[in-house]
């Protein structure tokens, strides 16, 4: 036998012993590359029918964010359907979902090995385990029976880590989880928050936390944060997800109309009162009203909003009767309250009163490798919306996003890659695409060039050219993308089309910046 009793006993012991579920999965992944000798791995979870990684192992680190569909990818359906071990042929015409994701083999994987591994628990499909190897005949020399061992040690490790997971949220809301059971996998009633950096596991921790609870809520952040997705997982977590969260933007909120859409309104209120209307508080009664930019609140409904949430007692314009209502309050806001209560623009008790338990989201640029897991959550999808066989991101790419600052956080980085996937798209003539650095303007514009290119390149001038002057930040920035860009014209013999390439910008976008800068 290839894979002996005792190793395979060795690798179930490996495989439990007292290790975070990340890091066991990891550990599963790298143990069976080393016995199979394999040039690519991934642990699958499966649920709502998509596959999402677990672990991978000699595959591109943004594949870990990206989400399977199954029917979008005929090996995993296949996977998903057998029952058993699933060997590919060979020369396989099923596309591969790994294609243009494994470092350094070009944009497709051509003629390889290829094994799925199903993974069940009481007879349920939970999860997979894919193996590729360049070597055609790498796996010829493993049995069915033992790799069906490797499948049942390796489904017994993923259903533990999800059962003890749904325990865990089982005790947190102290009644019965669904039975779908959650490792950071979205289901029908469950809202994912993509990323691993410690900050946004402290986030995802506080979230289950006060999503059992009651208590009002404040989400604080930057614009483009997430601030809504961290509502929909709070409500989704609470004993209120069955019922309605309801949405009310208070920066898009005409004053005329503001009252009547918190609290409505009877026939003949007002001028153009022409029924009765029920408000925001009404449709959200024994559910969730999320309140999105409260800041924006004004004062004189402030006082008014702050008595529905301290007695309950909603009133409708127009109407004597006061009824009661039950909703529970999630606010968001990317303004700093406790200055707008100072500067007298927003009501201190009514302050106080939503932020019982404040989440903050953190931007994008605290949150480290999360970009990675982030872009390739939005590459997969662009790649859905837009028909493409296989989209991925050159290491350039990848590395170029991570250098960014992104001022307009996770939203300016989806739509960064949604423009740079259509790009890319138009200039590939197959359904095989590669995002390239000159496909990301957003990085590589005149915001952006200081940050990425002065990192690389700072040690080919001179210091005397960066003495302190009287210059603001943005004249001093200007200056040095101006001689920059003038090195490299001259070094490319005063070609605009050779310098875009050499800067990896648009030449759309250089001719522009030149032309800000005053050297056109």
């Amino acid at each position: 036998m290839a894979l002996s009793q005792t190793e395979l006993t060795l690798i179930a012991l490996d495989i439990t012993s007292g290790l975070s579920n990340r890091d066991r999965f990891s550990r599963l992944l790298d143990t069976i590359r080393q016995n199979l000798h394999c040039d690519a791995a991934a642990l699958l979870a499966f649920q709502g029918q998509q596959f999402t990684p677990l672990a991978i192992d000699g595959l591109n680190a943004d594949v870990l964010g990206r989400r399977f569909l199954v029917d979008e990818h005929p090996r995993l359906e296949a996977i998903a359907r057998a029952g058993d071990i699933v060997r590919f042929p060979a020369d396989s015409s099923l596309a591969d979902p790994y294609d243009g994701l494994i470092p350094h083999q070009g944009d497709e994987l051509k003629v390889h090995a290829c094994i799925g591994l199903p993974l069940f628990a009481n007879e349920h499909l939970i999860g997979a385990i894919t193996i590729d190897a360049f070597d055609p005949q790498q796996f010829d020399k493993f049995t069915n029976s033992e790799l069906r061992s490797l499948s049942a040690i390796a489904a017994v490790s993923l259903n533990n880590a999800l059962m003890v997971d749904r325990l865990e949220k089982a005790a947190m809301q102290s009644q019965d989880s669904d039975p779908a059971m959650q490792f950071g996998i979205a289901t029908d009633k469950d809202i994912e928050i993509i990323g691993q950096s410690e900050i946004m596991q402290s986030l995802n921790n506080e979230i289950k936390v006060v999503a059992a609870t009651d208590l009002n809520v404040l989400i604080l952040g930057e614009t483009g944060t997430g601030k809504e997705l961290v509502a929909q997982a709070v409500h989704a977590g609470s004993n209120r997800s069955e019922t309605a969260l309801v949405y009310l933007n208070c920066a898009a909120l005409p004053e005329s109309i503001a009252e009547s859409e918190l609290f409505g309104h009877v026939k003949g209120a007002f001028t153009g009162a022409i029924s009765n209307r029920s408000g925001k508080f009404e449709l959200a009664d024994k559910g969730t009203l999320f309140l999105d930019e409260i800041g924006e609140l004004p004062l004189t409904l402030q006082s008014k909003l702050l008595r529905v949430l301290q007695y309950g007692d909603l009133q409708k314009i127009g109407d004597d009767r006061s009824r009661k209502v039950d909703v529970r309050i999630i606010a968001a806001t990317n303004k700093d309250l406790k200055q707008e209560v100072l500067a007298g623009r927003f009501r201190a008790d009514l302050y106080h009163r939503l932020s019982v338990f404040p989440l903050m989201v953190p931007p994008l640029s605290e949150r480290g490798d999360d970009i990675t897991l982030l872009s390739g959550y939005f590459v997969e999808k662009c790649r859905q919306k837009l028909g493409i066989k296989n989209l991925s991101l050159s290491p350039a790419s990848l590395s170029q996003l991570k250098q960014y600052s992104w001022p307009g956080n996770v939203r300016e980085l989806e739509h960064a890659l949604h423009r740079a996937a259509v790009l890319a798209k138009a200039q590939t003539r197959d359904d095989i695409c590669q995002i390239a650095p000159q496909h990301l303007e957003p990085i590589t514009s005149s915001e952006g060039l200081a940050t990425t290119v002065q990192a690389s390149h700072q040690s080919n001038l001179s210091q005397s050219q960066f003495e302190i002057g009287n210059n603001s930040l943005k004249d001093a920035t200007d200056e040095f993308q101006s001689q920059y860009i003038r090195q490299a014209l001259t070094q490319n013999n005063g070609q605009w089309a050779a310098t875009a390439r050499q800067l990896q910008l648009d030449s759309g976008n250089l001719h522009r910046l030149a032309k800000r800068l005053r050297l056109k």
